[in-house]
């Protein structure tokens, strides 16, 4: 069953990209700023605030190269939309990719205690955005740096 979130429990929103699927590698070395992003609608878009954290997962399991897990951190940049209009849902982010020696690995994050119920490990099919609480997301913090002046700190 999915576990409904508040506005007081929210740590930071998580939207995936399959790395399987799409060269999300070869997309982020030639740009790693990620303006726009699918979302599907649902009660979730109500609760998205600009300003609020996004984290940014890689997903996919084919390589065993890629440290398939939080590659990016950034904040909602304004509410939830069509675009265009009579099309799906998107959200308009100031998101950074890190370089890919900064991402952290699913493995890493699943051995963390304080993160044993994180949503996207325990349904890693679910629809965009996934969601952190206040506490998964301070200890995803305690791994994940996205490095100098890649992320505006609040």
């Amino acid at each position: 069953m999915e576990r409904r979130v508040t506005a007081g429990d929210l740590g930071a929103w998580l939207i995936k990209g399959n790395a399987d699927h799409v060269d999300l590698v070869g997309r982020f070395a030639r740009d790693p700023g990620v303006a726009r992003w699918c979302v599907q609608r649902s009660y979730r878009l109500e609760l998205m605030r600009a300003g609020q954290p996004v984290l940014f997962w890689g997903s996919g399991s084919r390589r065993r190269d890629l440290p398939y897990g939080v590659w990016g951190l950034g904040r909602l940049a304004g509410p939830p939309a069509r675009q265009p209009p009579g099309t799906g849902w998107t959200i308009p982010l100031d998101l950074v990719i890190a370089e890919p020696q900064r991402w952290v690995g699913r493995d890493v994050l699943r051995a963390d205690r304080d993160l044993a119920g994180l949503e996207v490990l325990r349904q890693p099919q679910a629809a965009n955005p996934s969601f952190v609480t206040v506490r998964e997301f301070a200890a995803i913090r305690r791994h994940f740096d996205p490095g100098p002046g890649r992320v505006r700190r609040t």
